[in-house]
Order: structure tokens, then sequence, then C-alpha cells
């Protein structure tokens, strides 16, 4: 067991205790017959979902090649009577679920690709190809994807509106879901709300999540210098002074995974140390690069939000050109080279997610919805944020762990496993959220 999988393990514990997890859904209201229909429906389908999810995480695909993962898909969405559109920006799947009467349009969306992996896996039902693994969950956001349709179509009869179910490739790759608009998918479907999920080291049974962004921000900053003789101190003194500007010092609560999940300082805290701060990846992206005209130096910027970032980018333009080295400063500026992992960040629309984190605690019970204070100075991102650049929604994190069965479910991690008992989660509360929206 790897050093973060002890830590993220020793926080779900305490988790667990924390919103009495062992007690679930005491705390829930009698559910109206519709969801309890999505229930006793979700039920019956579950063992064949984990056979859905087990086949797909034997046979991974990467991201641009998913075309086994989505024929299946296709002909899953298609026995269950929708409309299925194949080939929207590669290999993805839109899967179309009109009730035939007037109503709200609504977007599901779930990322169907693997990554290269050699990293033995750790379930009985391992990848068949190798040097790819889902280690990611995908298979998983997947087969909740399929599920909810199928038991959305189940309650075809008592619904209103239109759902589509976006299945999207080459998430890991950061490109997939601008393929997909590029290759009109907003032409194809109209929807008013989007939503979406990804697996997390959240206890099994929970959904998380925020307004705004549920991601740092990341970005690199770029700093200009004219070429001089003094570059090597020009360098020290844009490092010191970068280094200084961060919200934490070297040695402060914040640097310590350890506390990225606890009660008392981690996010689900309303104190959270994880929120207002800017800090830098130096040790991986400290970029120097010296020529006969000029010396550039770039470093990756996390924030926890778009403010701090510019206001950190405006704090160290003021230093430099109040400091000796002001003549050679040519500009400072944020530089998103290719290259380098900076992607958009989810921004959730503030209404829809207080309004689905009320209606899904309302049915299953206060303990299984997690507010979310800070955000993680990880370096993940999604890009379902390109589609609620267009259509407003919300973006949740799924527990998927459970430390009792020594399961911690942190994508991209070598001992990423998910309790499948997410899978049924999954299909339960976004069902009923879905329908819910649609009566709003």
């Amino acid at each position: 067991m790897t050093l973060v999988t002890k830590i993220i393990r020793t926080a779900l514990i305490l988790q667990f205790l924390l919103y009495g997890l062992f007690t679930f859904g005491q705390n829930a209201t009698t559910p109206s017959s519709i969801h309890q229909s999505v229930q006793s429906h979700t039920e019956k389908i579950f063992d064949s979902l984990v056979k859905i999810r087990r086949d797909f995480h034997m046979n991974p695909e990467v991201s641009g090649k998913e075309k086994r993962t989505s024929e299946e898909i296709a002909a899953y969405l298609l026995a269950l009577g929708l409309e299925v559109k194949t080939g929207v920006g590669g290999y993805g799947v839109v899967g179309i679920l009109n009730t035939g009467r007037a109503g709200k349009r609504i977007a599901w969306r779930a990322d169907i690709d693997a990554m290269p992996s050699d990293i033995p896996d750790v379930v009985d039902f391992s990848s068949k190809n190798e040097g790819v693994r889902h280690i990611c969950g995908h298979d998983v956001h997947t087969t909740i994807g399929m599920g909810i349709a199928n038991v959305l179509a189940n309650q075809k009869e008592k619904l209103e509106g239109t759902i589509y179910f976006i299945f999207q490739p080459a998430e890991e790759l950061n490109k997939g879901a601008k393929a997909m608009i590029a290759d009109g998918l907003f032409n194809l479907i109209k929807p008013d709300e989007i939503y979406g999920l990804h697996v997390s080291p959240y206890p099994v049974g929970t959904i998380a999540t925020k307004s705004a962004n549920v991601f740092a921000h990341l970005t690199v900053v770029e700093l200009e210098y004219k070429a001089s003789n003094n570059q090597d101190s020009l360098v020290d003194f844009t490092k010191e002074l970068m280094t200084n500007a961060q919200t934490y010092g070297p040695n402060a609560e914040f640097w310590d995974n350890n506390n990225l999940f606890s009660p008392e300082l981690g996010v689900t805290n309303p104190n959270t140390i994880y929120k207002d701060y800017t800090a830098l990846m130096d040790k991986l992206y400290f970029d120097v690069k010296k020529s006969n005209d000029t010396l550039k130096i770039r470093v990756l910027l996390n924030a926890s939000d778009k403010e701090k970032m510019n206001s950190f980018l405006a704090l160290i333009k003021n230093k430099i050109e109040t400091s000796k080295y002001s003549k050679e400063l040519l500009s400072v500026r944020f530089n998103l080279q290719k290259g380098l992992p900076v992607m958009e960040t989810p921004m959730n629309d503030e209404e829809l997610t207080n309004e689905t984190m009320k209606s899904i605690s309302s049915i299953y019970g206060k303990q299984s919805v997690i507010p979310l204070y800070g955000v993680p100075p990880l370096q993940f991102s999604d890009d379902f944020a390109y589609f609620q650049k267009t259509v407003p929604g919300v973006y949740y994190f799924l527990g998927g762990s459970n430390p009792e069965k020594g399961i911690v479910a942190m994508p991209h991690t070598p001992n990423f496993e998910v309790d499948e008992e997410c899978i049924k989660t999954g299909v339960n509360y976004f069902s009923s959220m879905i329908i819910e929206r649609l009566n709003h």
C-alpha cells in the first residue's frame, strides 16, 4: 500500500465517522413512488451493470481508440429504444431519450476512455489489453451512464421532456469534449442543463461537489527579461520572489497530503485551508530558458480561484517593477504553453448545484451529499468544463472508497479500485436527480 493510499484510507475512516455513514439513509424522506421505482429498477439491473463494468475494465481502450467501447454503448442504448448517434467527435456516442412530451432538455455526460498503464491491476477481472488499464474509473462512469439510461427509459411514460446521454471519448487527452463540440454536438442536441461525475476517494454511498470551480485553476506564469550578464541572479531573485508570494510557506500544513480529506483541515470543512490560496508546482514545472536576447522563466501556478490567480500575477509584476531588476523586465503574463498540463476546470452553476444537492439529499438522506468548501492543489481537471462553457451544469465527485474493504478510489494511483456499490449509488441518485430537474 502506497503512502498516498494509507493517507487517504485514514482520512476516509474519519469521513465515515463524520458523516454517520454506518446509519446511512436515516435522514432521507420517504421517496415518492417514482423514486421507489428508480431504486427498484436499479436493484433489478445492478448485477448486469456490474458485468458491463467488468467487461469494460477487462477490455480498456485508450483515448481515440475506443471503437469496441463505443459499439457496446450504442448497442445497449439502441436496445433500450433510444435514438443513437455515433462517430461524434471520434468515437463519441449520443443517446436521445425523447418522451414525446414537451419539457426540459437534460444532458448527462460520461467519459469512456482508459489510460496507458503498465501498473498491475488490483482486481481479479484485470485488463486483457497489455499496457492499458482503467485506472481512472471511466469504466464506472460509462456503466453508470448506461444504467441511468436504462432506468429512465423504464420510466419514460411518467416523464416529460428529453434526456441526452453523451458518451465522450478522449477525456484523458483533454480533447474529447472539444472534438464533439467541433463536430456539431450542440447542433445535434440542445440541452438546457448538463451533468456528469467522476469517481473519487470519498466514501461509497456519497457524492460531493460545490459551486464554481471543483478543481484548482492551473496556469503557466511566464516572466520574460532582457538578456544580461546577471541572469543567474535574476533567476534566483525570481524563484525566491514567487516562492515567497505563495499563500503558504514550505512547512505549512497545506503541503501535507494527509490533510486533504481530514475533517479538521480538508476540503469538506467550511474553514478548510484549501481555499483562498495560490501555490506553485515549482518542483515539477519551474522552467528556465536562456537565449542571446531574453531570459524566460515559467512556473505552473495552482490557485483556488481566478481572482487569486490574477492577484498573484499582479503582485509579482509590481514586486519586479519596484526592484533593481525593473529595467530588465519585458513582461509578466499567463502563457498556456502547448504540452504542459494546463486545462480548464469545471465551473458549476451555483443555482443548479444548490438545487440538485438539495433534491438528492431529500430523497436519499443528508449523509448522501458532502458539501465541499475548497479545492486541493492537485493536477486534476476534466474537459467536461468545455461543455459547461455552452450549457450550465454541475460536475460531481462520486464516492468509490470503502475502508472496511481496504478499497481506496484515488484515480491514477497504483492501487486504484472502487467498491462497485458506487454504481448503484450513481444510477439511483442521478436518475432521481434528472427526474426532479425534468419536473422543476
